[in-house]
């Protein structure tokens, strides 16, 4: 098992080397087209939780503008979100970014992803474990359904992946990735631009800021 993950942990840094020089004219083509569309910031970034919850700065191309109602209050995701925007997330071209992360040894390739540091109170104890290993741009839970199932069957799903991981797990989930990607499923959840916000126990409605998926 240690040997399989050196191995993990080298074939993350190295293929995110090659990919990032690989992709470098769509990096820059996909940055140029949001800041003419929408200006600065390009990136979206936010501090997330990772591996045993250590903070860490989380990278996404920017998908939403910053448009806010008349007491300063971010609209909702679905308001905010420009149809360039919703074309790179169906195309997951909005990921790329996180490649950087991958390099960096702040995220793999496969893993849980990473969410919002306020959550982090609000998972009971099984649902904690989640951070038992490095956050992935892709899943178990992505592939078995992304956006479009419950908090609590994401956690269930992560918490299978953390108890039987594997390098052919992780092949598996790369495949089964592509094919998600190229069919473009489960990009959302129903009535959301992404999902809702995840309250654990807590009942609370209210607005959410900063909150880009």
């Amino acid at each position: 098992m240690r040997l399989s993950r050196w191995i993990k942990w080298t074939c993350d840094r190295v293929f995110a080397a090659i990919l990032l020089v690989a992709v470098s004219p769509v990096l820059v083509g996909i940055g140029l087209a949001i800041a003419i569309q929408m200006g600065r910031p390009v990136f979206f970034t936010q501090a997330r939780p990772g591996y045993r919850a250590k903070v860490f700065e989380f990278y996404k191309f920017r998908t939403m503008t910053d448009a806010r109602d008349s007491q300063g209050a971010l609209l909702p995701d679905e308001q905010r979100i420009t149809p360039f925007g919703q074309w790179l997330r169906q195309t997951s071209l909005d990921e790329l970014p996180q490649l950087w992360n991958v390099l960096k040894g702040d995220m793999s390739f496969v893993g849980p992803r990473p969410l919002l540091i306020r959550y982090l109170d609000r998972y009971t104890p099984e649902q904690a474990r989640r951070h038992d290993a490095l956050p992935g741009i892709t899943g178990w839970a992505q592939v078995k359904g992304r956006n479009a199932i419950s908090w609590e069957e994401k956690f269930k799903f992560d918490i299978w992946y953390i108890d039987r991981w594997s390098l052919g797990l992780d092949l598996k989930i790369l495949g089964l990735t592509a094919l998600k990607v190229l069919k473009q499923d489960g990009i959302s959840a129903p009535d959301h631009a992404t999902m809702p916000e995840f309250w654990g126990n807590s009942t609370d409605p209210s607005a959410v800021q900063n909150r880009e998926g």
